[in-house]
């Protein structure tokens, strides 16, 4: 292997030549010179474009890092600086004017989110991604479309006003009429009608359909994350020509019935779960390894293999120890689903006086945001600021979960009792020691000193014994006081474990001698309840189409932004409930429209009057997900074992780990079983944007940045794949066969001409400049051709689908 700037320069030279890598997805507007204004009108107006991207990226980050310290509801003011309002924002406070609009160089609040003189948030900086977002915000104009009074706190109230705009996830789901199109023809589900009725509504026309060889693409990639073969997309092609929507029917079918849908949307689900196999750092460079999660992420594939109905998916993650069972398998089954609220990332326990209220406080927001598009642990401390929770909800809700025990501890794993053989467990895995905190620094001194007898383990599992995350209920269940100010030293009243009150959907009771988490569950899953349908079917739409309906799939609150079509929104929700909470059913239905079948190309006027796509006017061009960016390569390269992983990947299963260093085992299963630490996450997998395990992730953020290009160039894993691809097609000496080859595999299609002449004269080129290093013939040529398969691995047609 040659050194990385060998691969760097060559790629550098091919892609040149051939035009392929990190290709813009679209032409580049003329750079515009910016204006510098340091305080826009407060009357400016606001394009679509502007406004979302505030609301989306701006917003929430001003609510969740400042407006604690600066704000009209801050306790005590920092600095005389308000954030809350435009106005405010803009005037500054006690260290002058926060921002210059169009200078981010030279605006106050840049520097003090870099920790240049002054430091905001004071806890901890912020990411890169989010301070380069404030940088473009403010490159933009810092256009705000808040008003010049701060929104005020909404307190507990439990009729809402139905023509309150903000609160509209609170209503009731009512079956919408489907609408009157006046191109009725082009529709082939009343979905369709939802969507061209806005589109034509805005004297639109909706994009044309989506050639077979795209099409079938898209489909791969959104059913199971993998590629098809060429000889696939050449069948499906000749199908779709003489079949139509038969052919595509069959194909949906076809995907749906594999084993790998289920580790494509496991993983979506794995995103809000906040998986992991490792606590995290927790300040004092421990990373305790959750060596049985794995069995959890495997309960979630097999779910939705199976199609289990979404209402007991819910059901068994948050009370399936409370649920009877037939067999000893279904009994462990049920055990293994609850590890969705023992996987949190915990704060460090010691001198924390408040630790078991940050584990609780971790279940109430994995539940309420996974499950309600809703963060009430928002309201720990406080009524929530602007949606209808009140804190005496928190507690109602806390309680619950201050009544059961997450298996996470000393006894952090339960023993489960069906055969061995049909948990999956490796036979050659090695014992797990469970220690306790007490050993933590002896394991430690042992570190440093490997003469001493190591500590003697206080609780420990023979290997064959099955283990598992999980959650129980506590022996003695209670309710549990407010936490005033969110300090569990400083009490207030007691709360009556319960639901938040702004809810009248039902009237269930809490069994005063369990947890309540099974009635909790059973009041999610209500028939009637009006969020939870609507944000399962909401992300369903958006892993179809790239966006939700809803574009914040984690916040259906006050500050979450309102449907682009809501009557849509609750036709899909109560099609979902009605066909028994199949997803597998509602996304066969909705890949099965007309609107999901567009192309990504659409009229010029479609395009300057809908930028966004909120119309659905087109399908949207999206980036692959990494885990699909990495199996693509493992595919390209005929490398991927496509059988499902087993167990962990971590190399050590032991309950300390250092944060340093690779513990991976090498794989080539897909990237879901891959080893998921926290602050050690497989290198493969990261440049493109993983979920975020610390919290419930719905909308993984989607970032291009120059680090991306250098992995493509450089990395290791990116490197030895391309020269396994190169052995791949070197069976042939023919060039022109070569080339077609290489297309074949990795874009799925044949070179143009263009592209076939540029590609041969990069490999003759090539061949020269290495002929003297590289003086043997057959090396030589191996070199060429993976310089030429990593091209094609970088460009942005193989990370890309239409």
């Amino acid at each position: 292997m040659f050194p990385t700037s060998f691969h760097a320069l060559s790629l550098l030279f091919i892609s040149a030549i051939l035009g392929l890598m990190c290709a813009p997805i679209v032409a580049e507007p003329k750079k515009q010179e910016s204006v510098k204004v340091t305080k826009p009108a407060v009357s400016e107006k606001i394009d679509a474009k502007q406004r979302e991207f505030f609301e989306n990226k701006i917003r929430p980050t001003l609510i969740k890092h400042c407006y604690s310290c600066h704000s009209s509801d801050a306790k005590e003011l920092g600095g005389k600086l308000k954030m809350d309002t435009k106005v405010a924002m803009l005037q500054g406070g006690e260290s002058g004017p926060t921002l210059v609009a169009g200078s981010p160089e030279e605006s106050l609040l840049i520097d003090a989110l870099k920790y240049n003189g002054l430091e905001m948030p004071p806890e901890k900086p912020l990411s890169e991604a989010v301070i380069a977002d404030f940088a473009t915000w403010i490159k933009m104009g810092a256009h705000d479309p808040r008003g010049t009074e701060p929104v005020k706190a909404v307190k507990k109230r439990i009729e809402h006003d139905p023509n309150d705009p903000t609160l509209w996830s609170f209503r009731p789901v009512v079956q919408p009429e489907v609408p009157q199109v006046k191109n009725s023809d082009w529709s082939y589900d009343p979905i369709d009608h939802f969507a061209l009725s806005k589109i034509e509504a805005n004297k639109l026309s909706p994009a044309d359909d989506a050639p077979a060889h795209v099409l079938i693409q898209r489909i791969y990639f959104d059913l199971t994350g993998l590629p098809p073969t060429i000889q696939q997309v050449a069948s499906f092609e000749a199908a779709y020509i003489t079949d139509g929507q038969l052919a595509v029917e069959e194909l949906i079918d076809t995907l749906l019935a594999s084993p790998h849908f289920g580790e494509r949307w496991g993983r979506h689900w794995l995103d809000v779960a906040r998986y992991a196999e490792s606590n995290g750092n927790d300040g004092l460079s421990r990373n305790p390894t959750f060596p049985h999660a794995w069995r959890y992420r495997d309960y979630v594939i097999d779910a939705f293999n199976a199609d289990r109905p979404y209402n007991e998916f819910i059901t068994e993650q948050i009370a399936g120890d409370l649920l009877p069972s037939d067999t000893p398998e279904q009994k462990d089954r049920q055990l293994i689903a609850t590890g969705f609220l023992a996987l949190a990332a915990k704060p460090a326990k010691a001198m924390n006086v408040d630790f078991d209220m940050d584990v609780v406080a971790d279940q109430v927001n994995v539940v309420s945001t996974a499950v309600m598009g809703l963060s009430v642990a928002c309201a720990r401390c406080h009524d929530h600021k602007h949606d209808p929770i009140p804190t005496s909800d928190y507690y109602a809700m806390a309680g619950i979960f201050a009544s059961t025990d997450p298996l996470w501890g000393l006894a952090a794993n339960e023993p489960l009792t069906a055969p061995v053989t049909a948990l999956h467990v490796l036979k050659t895995a090695p014992k797990v020691v469970v220690t306790n905190q007490a050993e933590i620094s002896e394991l430690t001194e042992k570190s440093k000193n490997p003469n001493k007898a190591p500590p003697k383990p206080k609780f420990s599992y023979p290997a064959e014994t099955p283990l598992a995350m999980g959650a129980k209920d506590k022996a003695k269940p209670a309710d549990i006081k407010i936490n005033i100010k969110g300090e569990s030293k400083k009490l207030g009243p007691s709360v009556p474990r319960g639901f938040p009150s702004a809810y009248s959907h039902s009237d269930l009771e809490i069994n005063p001698k369990q947890s309540g988490r099974l009635e909790l569950a059973q009041w999610l899953m209500d028939e009637k309840h009006p969020q939870t349908a609507r944000v399962m079917v909401n992300r369903i739409w958006q892993h179809l189409f790239g966006q939700g309906l809803v574009h914040t799939p984690d916040d259906f609150g006050v500050y979450g932004t309102p449907p682009t079509h809501p009557k849509l929104l609750d036709h899909l929700a109560l099609r979902f409930i009605e066909h028994n909470w199949s997803t597998k059913r509602l996304i066969r239905e909705i890949m099965l429209t007309r609107t999901y079948q567009q192309s990504s190309a659409c009229q010029s006027e479609s395009l300057e009057a809908d930028p966004n796509n909120h119309l659905l006017t087109r399908h949207n061009r999206r980036r692959l997900d990494t885990e699909s960016i990495r199996d693509r390569i493992l595919s390209a390269s005929g490398t991927l074992d496509s059988t499902p992983g087993q167990g962990s990947r971590i190399q050590h299963l032991n309950v300390l780990v250092n944060t340093t260093g690779d513990l991976q085992l090498e794989s080539n299963h897909r990237s879901i079983y891959l080893c998921m630490l926290r602050n050690a996450e497989p290198q493969e997998l990261s440049a493109f944007n993983m979920a975020n395990s610390m919290k419930p992730d719905g909308l993984r953020d989607s970032t291009t940045l120059p680090s991306q290009s250098l992995f493509l160039l450089n990395n290791p894993f990116v490197i030895t794949q391309s020269e396994k691809f190169a052995d791949r097609l070197l069976q042939s000496s023919d060039t022109t066969d070569l080339i077609q080859k290489a297309y074949q595999i990795a874009l799925l299609r044949e070179p143009t001409s263009i592209e076939q002449n540029r590609t041969e004269i990069a490999v003759d080129q090539i061949d020269q400049l290495l002929l003297e290093s590289i003086p043997d013939a057959k090396v030589r040529r191996t070199k060429v051709w993976a310089a030429i398969c990593q091209a094609l691995l970088a460009s942005s047609e193989f990370r890309y689908i239409d």
